[in-house]
């Protein structure tokens, strides 16, 4: 059971590290936590995701707690399930991009507040390690409910499209496949890899590789659609594809999302610290207001709740939306982007084009034994810059920025550069990975 309980998540390999018997802990101790009556459970295509779900209905119900499965969906539609059904919480049974010997759960309060580390994943492992929930004297039940037609009107609310988009579609053989179902009709779907299969043949479900855009980029060229779209696993991430082929960035993404949004009246939008000085400026540019945030989805919906934001985007593909409990809908975003197409006119490459005005490094990974010494070093390397600590290190001057900062989940640092020329950033990334690096 070592190790599972994660920063965002729980999440392990199955069965050796998450099995049927620790899941009904988990149950137990997720309605010891959260008190919760009434729980929604959804579920991906893994194999194992359903004996999960048995089990883990089996330790909340034992605790006296109502469980609504919602079945097979993605993780977007969990959370709206979860706001949609007035729920005390919700969990998805998922283990997202990872491979198909994984799974997990992702843990949500009412309105799918998420619980994190720092919110409770500590506290439920303490109460599954010492077993120390207390015996219900009622026992709740199980039932059924299917939330994929509200969820399909629920999206279909926000399309202002005059025509059916071309687009290519990558599903992962997972659960992409259940994220748009409800709105496939608007646009000319070419679809890839549309069977579920939580073993994924073709390829892992994570578009944060790029080597796994490679087909979707292909197929968008060969068939002259106007973009494509790469679901991860649970459909909680996407990776978007250009006219052209070419790989949109995440955090230009975010760029293009607002200008939609922003064509209906000023508003709050969060963008995370790794992005893009062309997201601030194009936010900015289009009457919206741009507020920096932490990276990870936890701190990104606490922000935008206290900021009454109306949408976030996040360099790994994660795009928030207040209307679906300020949390992620891929469909959304598909919705959005193609909005804007048709709105303008324009190819999607000629959206980002005026976008892609800087020069990024990319997140850059490098392991360390030790992350302390090396932010000190920093620290007092980089004193002449504009510095801030929103999470790690970030350091501005006039024609480049950095930021970095400790993973939450492993042994390493991560080094993000952008400057306004490509040799400035290149210089400026191989002088601070020698300095990280030693």
């Amino acid at each position: 059971m070592s190790g599972i309980f994660k920063a965002y998540d729980i999440r392990g390999i199955y069965p050796d590290q998450l099995n049927e018997s620790i899941a009904e802990d988990i149950g137990r101790a997720y309605i010891e936590f959260t008190k919760a009556k009434k729980v929604v459970v959804g579920r991906d295509m893994r194999p194992h995701s359903e004996p999960l779900f048995k089990a883990m209905a089996k330790g909340m119900t034992e605790q006296g707690a109502d469980v609504i499965d919602i079945g097979l969906c993605s993780t977007p539609m969990s959370y709206f399930a979860n706001a949609m059904l007035k729920a005390e919480g919700s969990i998805m049974i998922t283990a997202s991009h990872n491979t198909g010997e994984w799974n997990g759960f992702k843990l949500c309060l009412a309105n799918a507040v998420p619980i994190s580390g720092a919110t409770g994943i500590g506290d439920i492992e303490r109460i599954v390690t010492e077993k120390s929930w207390t015996p219900s004297p009622t026992k709740g039940s199980i039932s059924t409910c299917d939330v994929s037609a509200e969820y399909g009107q629920f999206l279909r609310r926000h399309a202002k499209m005059n025509r059916k988009p071309k687009i290519v579609v990558d599903y992962a053989n997972s659960m992409g496949i259940y994220e748009i179902a409800g709105i496939e009709d608007l646009f000319e779907i070419i679809p890839l890899y549309k069977e579920l299969d939580g073993t994924f043949p073709n390829h892992e479900a994570n578009p944060l590789h790029l080597e796994t855009l490679n087909a979707i980029r292909a197929k968008v060229k060969e068939t002259g659609a106007e973009f494509g779209a790469a679901f991860d696993g649970d459909a909680d991430r996407c990776g978007f594809i250009d006219d052209k082929g070419e790989i949109i960035p995440m955090d230009l993404f975010t760029a293009l999302i607002a200008q939609d949004i922003l064509s209906e009246g000023p508003a709050t939008i969060l963008y995370d610290l790794r992005s893009s000085w062309a997201v601030k400026e194009c936010i900015e540019a289009n009457g919206g207001k741009a507020i920096m945030s932490r990276v990870g989805h936890a701190f990104i919906k606490a922000q935008m709740r206290e900021n009454d934001a109306v949408f976030a985007g996040e360099l790994s593909g994660h795009y928030y939306f207040k209307e679906n409990s300020t949390a992620e809908s891929q469909g959304l975003a598909l919705i959005k982007l193609s909005n804007l197409v048709c709105k303008t006119g324009k190819k999607v490459s000629e959206l980002v084009a005026p976008l892609r005005k800087y020069f990024a490094s990319g997140e850059i990974n490098s392991k360390v034994s030790d992350v302390k010494p090396i932010l000190a070093k920093i620290k007092t390397t980089y004193t002449d810059g504009r510095m801030f600590e929103l999470d790690g290190i970030s350091v501005e001057y006039p024609n480049w920025w950095f930021n970095v900062r400790a993973s939450n989940t492993e042994p390493l640092v991560r080094l993000i550069v952008e400057a306004k020329d490509q040799a400035t950033m290149e210089a400026r990334r191989d002088e601070l990975l020698k300095l990280i690096r030693g």
